[in-house]
């Protein structure tokens, strides 16, 4: 039997290797219990045994990612309860006792590093205690031709009897420069036994193919081609190369280094890396025999250089160093370039798909501002895939005309669209308006019901209006959403449907999640593409074309000959803020086309709300333009007056304009009195004025 569970990773650093280790300490714990074989697999990799330390570490898997674990045995359920409850709880806390033996895990599987594991050229094979393959690495598959994956997590002796690996372990004698044939190919290997504390806990084999080197064996001719290829490959390379003796003497550079350093190869050749570069990484790998990788340096031509310098060791002695380098600068340069490129090619992708056509199952959305054209390319997107879809918006601005759009333009434009307002049905009712009922199922069932969703299989049900929708009912809807199933009222069959399921709402869900109105999971269920209605008011640009599409649409119902909108109507219209959005001006269009008597619709058509708040408006303007026709006045006059004088023409003009100093001091913004104080100052008597 087999079985299978998925679980998420929560420790901050995922499955590294001690964490690994718990792991392997808890696995083994459960096989030798249950009797079991369990495994770990993670993305599109390879399952390995989930008692093998190496091959688990290697998955690398981190934090909040999800694992598959897979039990094989007569009883699997129970180990995977144990194990999926251990992978989710706190790694931290664990008992003295477990801690020493994940210790001991780790000690006993520390086999090799991973670097040397992945790039050595020799093929790498290890057993653990139990005869069981646990290491089998890129060469070896290579040299061997056989899958890690038909290898690892199996003893050694059903697969490859001739490795004589079980024989080394029991034994714990090494077998060195041990020649074998295996097909048409001939090894040497090198066999030794894992002792850890005295005991053996293993055996690996390090070997390498020597069929060639025993074929060319003698044959200085190949040798030296191999020495010229060499030759031509290393001038060839892009990456500059600097080789240094035992002594630290430059003895090769390759043409791409000069290049990138700028210099002869004269004032290179010869020269020793302790004078010219005592501090460089270099001299420091020469002197201590230990790789540097990634060491950056600015070159005298004013090039940044980043280089990987490792010692060429012969006999466990260091006799020299070899340095790779690549110009950063360059690799800067091309790589802001790149970035350019790909950012222009990622705006014209998205200016071309804003700016073409429309699919035609959204041409009754009509506009064409930017906040639209944002919202029609996401819905377009939307309606390849088959993830559910939130549409937010005002009431009106055509929420449902978008989730039509998204139906039509899909995979599942041939089933049925559904649509369901949930502030339209009584709460008592809308269970089985979604669900439906069978018969005698409360009072007034006479008859079996299919409910909404039931019509919706294989087509799109669209739930306007769902932030109306009670919490009760809200998991119930969750439910459908996560099984693809439910029931109807009074019935027990269960009923799966493969439905598209699109919701809309005016309503600030988020505030609903967190005053408690609102189930937080079904928020995030629903939310996965959301897409932004805009209201009128935000897209006035639209306000035109709205208004051309609703005139030629009406004129034919109702056999009116109204052709358009005078300036003056349509400027009250644009400064309107439209709280009804669309579905206000579609309304006001037909009564105005009802009422109105001309070819043309006037200001005086329009509702006094809209042309009271354009006159207000208006007034504002005109006295806002002679406020700044005076103040050009003013400042384009060179000459500059006296305060007073300015004063006195403004009280003198006031004055003759409402001849009564209190209608002045109303038009002025001052008191009566203050009018009359001021005309007295200014001598201003020949005016006829009466005191109020």
């Amino acid at each position: 039997m087999i079985s299978t569970r998925k679980v998420k990773i929560h420790h901050e650093k995922g499955l590294h290797a001690r964490m690994a280790a718990m792991v392997v300490n808890k696995a083994n714990e459960l096989e030798k219990k249950y009797e079991v074989e369990l495994y770990i697999s993670y993305k599109d990799k390879k399952k390995v045994p989930a008692t093998s330390l190496m091959p688990l570490v290697l998955l690398k898997i981190r934090r909040l990612e999800e694992i598959t674990v897979e039990a094989i045995g007569n009883s699997t359920e129970a180990p995977l309860d144990e194990m999926i409850e251990f992978l989710k709880s706190d790694f931290n806390k664990q008992d003295k006792n477990t801690i020493e033996q994940v210790d001991n895990i780790i000690n006993n599987n520390t086999i090799t590093l991973e670097q040397v594991f992945e790039n050595t050229a020799n093929g790498i094979m290890a057993i653990d205690e139990n005869d069981i393959v646990t290491i089998f690495n890129p060469s070896a598959e290579k040299i061997l031709r056989i899958q890690a994956a038909d290898v690892i997590g199996k003893k050694v002796t059903s697969i490859l009897p001739s490795s004589r690996l079980d024989i080394v372990k029991s034994t714990g004698k090494e077998e060195i420069a041990y020649k074998q044939v295996v097909g048409d190919r001939i090894l040497l290997t090198n066999r030794s036994p894992i002792l850890i504390e005295g005991k053996s806990k293993g055996a690996v084999a390090i070997f390498e193919d020597i069929s060639n080197i025993e074929r060319i064996k003698g044959e200085l001719k190949e040798v030296k081609e191999l020495k010229e290829r060499l030759q031509l490959i290393l001038e060839s390379v892009q990456d500059g190369i600097c080789v240094l003796d035992d002594k630290g003497i430059v003895d090769y550079v390759n043409k791409a280094y000069l290049r990138i350093i700028g210099e002869s190869k004269e004032n290179i050749l010869g020269k020793n890396i302790r004078e010219i570069s005592p501090e460089g990484a270099r001299s420091k790998v020469l002197k201590e025999g230990r790789n540097i990788v990634g060491a950056i340096s600015r070159k005298t031509n004013g090039a940044t250089v980043v280089s990987n310098v490792n010692p060429i060791i012969i006999d466990g002695e260091t006799a020299g160093v070899v340095s790779v380098v690549k110009n950063v600068t360059e690799i800067q340069e091309l790589s802001e370039k790149l970035n350019k490129m790909s950012e222009k090619a990622e705006y014209l992708e998205q200016e071309l798909i804003r700016s073409r056509k429309p699919h035609s199952a959204f041409a009754k959305f009509i506009g064409q501002s930017g906040k639209i054209l944002d919202a029609l390319a996401m819905a377009l997107k939307a309606a390849k895939g088959n993830a559910t879809v939130l549409i937010r918006g005002e009431s009106g601005t055509g929420k449902e005309l978008i989730a039509e759009g998204i139906h039509y333009s899909s995979t599942n434009a041939g089933g049925p669209f559904i649509r369901v307002n949930c502030a339209a049905i009584p709460s008592s009712l809308l269970e089985s308006e979604l669900f439906g009922h069978e018969k005698g199922a409360f009072t007034g069932a006479i008859k079996r019901k299919l409910g909404k969703f039931e019509l919706a299989n294989n087509g799109t049900i669209f739930l306007d209006e769902i932030g109306e929708m009670e919490k009760s009912m809200q998991a119930k809807v969750l439910r459908v959403i996560q099984e693809k199933e439910f029931e109807r009222i009074g019935g027990e069959e269960t009923i799966k449907i493969e439905t598209r399921i699109i919701a809309a709402t005016n309503r600030n869900l988020e505030e609903m999640v967190a005053v408690g109105e609102f189930r937080e999971d079904l928020y995030y269920r629903l939310n996965v593409i959301p897409i932004m209605i805009p209201p009128l008011r935000e897209r006035k640009q639209d306000l035109a074309l709205l208004l051309e599409y609703f005139i030629e649409k009406l004129s034919k119902d109702l056999g009116i000959g109204i052709k358009g909108v005078s300036n003056e109507a349509m400027e009250a219209l644009l400064e309107y803020k439209w709280p009804g959005n669309v579905r206000e001006l579609e309304n006001l269009v037909e009564r105005i086309m009802t009422l109105a008597d001309g070819e043309q619709i006037q200001l005086s058509d329009l509702p006094v709300y809209i042309r009271s708040g354009f006159g207000d408006l208006r007034n504002k303007r005109e006295r806002q333009i002679r406020v700044d026709n005076v103040k050009n006045f003013v400042l384009e006059n060179e000459e500059i007056l006296p305060l007073r004088d300015y004063e006195k023409i403004i009280i003198e003009k006031a004055l003759k304009k409402y001849r009564s100093f209190n209608a002045a001091g109303k038009a002025l913004g001052i008191t009566h009195k203050t009018v009359a104080s001021k005309a007295r100052l200014y001598g201003i008597e020949k005016i006829e004025v009466w005191e109020k």
